[in-house]
């Protein structure tokens, strides 16, 4: 029988490369899941600490009969791990985010035995991730596992994979099911006996392959987020040796008109991008947390949840599958490419295809994000990329491969069209543009490009819940405003039933020590709720409207209290189709409408507003104030105080930070000004704002904004200081056009 034994308690850690009897005899008491960069990685100033550090502990031999052996099973070690045991290193495993296993019954000794880790999250250019918009932490932060199984068993040294392989067929009415189930045993060899839905079946073990075919009648359908319906199957060695697999029977189809097809009929994906790390613990999560997180995509009604950037926890996928979301499982092949790292970039998909092959939840394999965003496309960034589709397609011939573009990677280039189907980073709205050029670029696309699928990966606006306006603007970060443009995007999505998938950026604020902007350093602020989960942003609401089946009504602007204006406006989202105001325990006024509705209330004092619809009830309190709260913006105050007349800014015939940036370049004298206020605005950004190209067709977009708009969003990078300083600079050059 297979034995699984914890191995997480009873640990020293030092936080420096120096061996396993340091480590002993002076590190610190530690218990897994751990990271050494929960504080550092999320405090901003982009200097948390990587390198290589040590575990170590130390463990009493199992009790082993003849034929029985002893595997390590680490569930992730970042970002490159060493195992030693009594000293001996036993492997070298290079990715950050993936099982693996190794077996450790040759080096055992009788009585106490010495375990230890060399992990090393340091810069390198072999192993991906190592240039990104989020912190990379190291550690040994999933669960790690003795197992004690008999000499023949399923496979334990394939990849990292769970030894079964489960591939179902449907009928073309979907009635029936031809279920492909392969086992993978190493040892000497055994026949498997499969258990499926009741019926048994022996396979004979060819060079440590057996496969069965069942066919399934009256196949109960894995049918999404209303029915995500799962069989097992078991497979049993004569050793004793057993595995368990869950899978879904399920079609999926991608249409450049439809979108995504599941069991033959176009089902509408909309949802969020999750980061696995949390506020003060990193990304050593517990059960507890990946519920948590499960829940509240959950309770927004969610359909997908694209896991990036890398391969989460079995045990997410797994709740994935229990609950019906469709999943985008992808690789940190992200920002820059590394000659260096192909290997890795393959060995990487290997693992996380192997590993996940039977979730019925994941419907597409991402070969990388946004790779073009630090120097563009070369020929050897494509040839990476056809030796990643072409092993994706080999490991798997189910799904479809897909690739997350940058906004900066123009439409009509070639290598758009690389994987199968696609979808874009878009942040029209946020970094440059307005929201309605997000309509307009999936109009040219879809326009210019009709027989292709495409989605779209990321957008999003960052919200700190403390900031608040009564006319929220375009990178203010204020909550307002990041509730603005989420209505705007998802009205945008509701009217082009062709985009296959729409992954909001991101469900949870997430850590990025490169970041220091918004009130909160080391963090990107996208998300929709918080980096503690605590608060639910007021844009979180209006995704529940679009997307719940539950019954419910939300007040927002409930961190909006101090209001200096004299008549403000309340709003309300709801999935109902109508709304009560009350102020005061009074009715003020009744609304119809469709997921937001705008109420105009004169305020005096301290208010009571509730919302009502039926038995559903939502209250907060406002009141008015002599003058703005400070605390409610960035640095203190608004940036439109840059100055405190329209008439400082602008000098007739002369520019001024009022002119479109399409205007400002025509003067060789006005552009280098421009050219060197937008080198600092990009410092504001980290890592990954260094060596991004535009092209030509988004830098026509960008210019069609003043330069007043953009620098808006440059937070603290840019000072009040520096603008009027810029702005005077423009006021000397006259326009001669």
């Amino acid at each position: 029988m297979r034995r699984q034994i914890s191995m997480n308690e009873n640990w020293y850690f030092q936080r420096q490369d120096c061996g396993a009897a340091l480590t002993l005899d002076y590190g610190e008491a530690v218990s897994l899941p751990h990271t050494w960069n929960a504080k550092d990685g999320q405090d901003g100033g982009n200097d948390y600490y990587r390198g290589a550090c040590w575990y170590a502990k130390k463990f009493a031999s199992p009790a082993l009969t003849g034929a029985e052996e002893a595997w390590l099973e680490f569930r992730a070690v970042a970002m490159t791990a060493e195992i030693f045991v009594n000293g001996e290193k036993l492997i070298c495993h290079k990715s950050g985010y993936s099982t693996f296993r190794v077996n450790i019954t040759p080096v055992l000794k009788e009585g106490e035995n010495l375990l230890a880790v060399r992990a090393d999250n340091g810069k390198n250019r072999e192993v991906y991730p190592q240039k990104a918009d989020f912190t990379f932490y190291g550690g040994i932060y999933r669960d790690v596992y003795l197992l004690v199984v008999p000499a023949a068993h399923f496979a334990l040294g394939h990849n990292g994979g769970p030894g079964v392989k489960v591939t179902p067929v449907l009928s073309g009415d979907l009635g029936s099911a031809e279920v492909l189930v392969e086992a993978w045993v190493e040892g000497f060899q055994q026949n498997v006996r499969f258990t499926l839905d009741g019926k048994i079946q022996d396979a004979r073990v060819m060079d440590g392959h057996a496969q069965s075919m069942f066919c399934l009648e009256n196949v109960h359908l894995w049918n999404g987020v209303a029915d995500p319906y799962l069989y097992t199957v078991k497979a049993e060695l004569e050793s004793g040796d057993c595995v368990e697999a869950a899978f879904g029977c399920r079609t999926i189809g991608f249409d450049a008109e439809k979108g995504f097809v599941l069991n033959g009929r176009p089902y509408r994906l909309c949802g969020a991008a999750r980061h696995q790390d949390r506020q003060g613990i990193g990304n050593a999560l517990t059960k507890q947390e990946h519920n948590e997180d499960m829940a509240l995509l959950r309770e927004m009604g969610a359909n997908t949840v694209r896991l990036a950037h890398y391969q989460h926890d079995q045990y997410f996928y797994d709740l994935c599958d229990r609950y019906g979301l469709i999943v985008w499982a992808e690789i940190p092949y992200i920002t820059e490419h590394m000659p260096e790292a192909r290997e890795n970039t393959l060995s990487q998909m290997t693992e996380l295809i192997v590993q996940n092959y039977n979730h019925p939840s994941i419907v597409c394999w991402g070969l990388s994000n946004e790779i073009t965003a630090a120097g563009g496309v070369s020929e050897d960034m494509r040839e990476n990329h056809r030796l990643l589709n072409e092993l994706c397609h080999q490991l798997d011939g189910t799904r479809p491969t897909v690739m997350a573009h940058a906004f900066m990677l123009d439409m009509n280039d070639p290598f758009v069209m690389f994987a199968d189907i696609r979808s874009y980073n878009l942040y029209y709205g946020w970094y440059l543009a307005e929201k309605e050029d997000n309509d307009i670029w999936f109009d040219e696309f879809h326009a210019a490009h009709p027989e292709a699928v495409i989605g779209l990966s990321e957008y999003g606006a960052d919200a700190n819940p403390a900031y608040q306006s009564e006319n929220p603007e375009k990178g203010d970060w204020s909550e307002p405003y990041q509730a603005l443009y989420h209505e705007h995007m998802l009205k945008m999505w509701r009217e082009r039933p062709y985009i296959w998938a729409m992954h909001c950026w991101n469900m949870f604020d997430f850590g990025a020590d490169g970041r220091s902007e918004g009130g909160k350093p080391g963090q990107n602020q996208k998300g929709l709720v918080t980096f503690d989960r605590k608060t639910k942003k007021d844009a979180f609401y209006i995704y529940k409207a679009y997307l719940s089946q539950e019954p419910f009504v939300h007040l927002c602007g409930r961190r909006y209290i101090d209001r200096p204006e004299e008549v403000t406006e309340v709003k309300v989202y709801s999935n109902q189709p109508n709304v009560t105001l009350r102020v005061d325990g009074k009715e003020f006024a009744a609304q119809d409408g469709n997921k937001v509705f705008k109420f105009n209330v004169p305020i005096s004092g301290q208010h009571i507003i509730e919302a009502c619809c039926g038995t559903l009830t939502d209250s907060i309190v406002i009141r008015k104030a002599e003058t703005p709260n400070p605390d409610y913006f960035a640095n203190g105050g608004p940036v439109v105080n840059w100055f405190d007349k329209p008439e400082e800014m602008l000098r007739e015939g002369y520019y001024s930070i009022m002119d479109t940036m399409a205007d400002i370049k025509k003067d060789s004298r006005a552009a280098k000004l421009l050219a060197d206020i937008m080198a600092s605005a990009r410092k504001a950004h980290g890592d990954v704002a260094h060596n991004i190209t535009i092209p030509e067709a988004v830098q026509r977009v960008m210019d069609r904004s003043t330069l007043e708009k953009t620098l808006k969003q440059a937070s603290k990078a840019i000072t009040p200081a520096m603008v009027k300083e810029l702005n005077a600079a423009l006021n000397q050059i006259p326009k001669e056009w």
